[in-house]
């Protein structure tokens, strides 16, 4: 039988919708997620493996996890549309907020801690003598990354309340790209200090890498609201209800140095004002930095 003109475009039309029904139901039932490099990145994945096979069974959706070489990777790739949810620092979320239209909707809670905030402190080898700020003079030291709260912000303006010179104070300064590689360089004299979550430190003491007898905390900031997960602001309002209830709803599993999982509670943007208070007070322009 012979086919119309008039048939065969209906054909095709019908054939053309159909592909992209079918395209666009596999890219939206594909959940990107991305995790920052708190510690390195075969570590980051295997350490919320569990996390991320939760939020799939619960979901439906096939998630696959991205861990960026920096905080500003896992920033870009939100903003690019490359990933759709992320779990993010404090300082990095405020800088996604404004430069990747991201919005955080959740925190995780533990049962070790039951609380959603956490520390900076500013640690060195107790062999070293270092008892306070004034002694980092002339030493070397070792921030996170630039868009850390805990490895960066939080203590640079710590530094400058009590009137440390933090561009001058220090012989030599570093990134070291993650809190575990910060606590390693001051554990191996690859440098006198530097400033880390204390979370992660009491892992890496919990994990043998360390003993705590053997370091000094010099400092500690007051609590800094916890690392949120955020979602693109454009991510269809559908999935983002089914990923804040399953994530609600994701219990009794590790999450990288926090311990067990008790949920992920609810947040918003505005919990992490003062984060925004502490960029302010460091002069630093959340809509110029990259």
């Amino acid at each position: 039988m012979k086919m119309t003109r008039k048939a065969w475009l209906k054909t095709s039309i019908a054939s053309l919708m159909l592909a992209a029904t079918g395209a666009t139901w596999a890219q939206s039932n594909e959940l990107r997620v991305g995790l920052i490099p708190s510690e390195d990145a075969h570590a980051m994945i295997e350490a919320s493996q569990q996390v991320m096979d939760q939020l799939a069974a619960k979901t439906g959706m096939k998630v696959k996890p991205f861990v960026a070489n920096d905080y500003n990777g896992v920033i870009e790739a939100l903003r690019s549309g490359k990933l759709d949810i992320a779990y993010l620092g404090p300082f990095s979320y405020v800088l996604a907020h404004e430069l990747a239209n991201a919005e955080a909707f959740a925190v995780a809670v533990t049962k070790k801690t039951g609380r959603s905030a956490y520390q900076s402190k500013v640690i060195a080898r107790k062999d070293k003598g270092l008892q306070s700020l004034d002694h980092l003079k002339g030493r070397t030291f070792a921030f996170v990354d630039p868009s850390s709260a805990s490895g960066h912000l939080f203590p640079k303006a710590g530094l400058m309340a009590s009137g440390f010179d933090v561009d001058k104070g220090f012989s030599r300064v570093i990134f070291s790209g993650s809190h575990d590689a910060s606590i390693m360089a001051v554990a191996n004299n690859k440098v006198d200090a530097a400033a880390v979550a204390d979370r992660i430190f009491d892992s890496a003491v919990k994990k043998g890498l360390i003993k705590s007898e053997d370091f000094t905390v010099i400092w500690h900031s007051k609590p800094i609201p916890e690392s949120p997960m955020v979602w693109r602001k454009s991510l269809d309002e559908a999935t983002k209800q089914k990923v804040a209830a399953a994530m609600a709803d994701i219990k009794n599993l590790p999450w990288g140095d926090q311990g067990m999982l008790d949920g992920f509670a609810p947040t918003n943007d505005q919990a992490y004002d003062v984060v925004r208070q502490t960029a302010k007070a460091l002069n630093l322009d959340l809509g110029k930095m990259k």
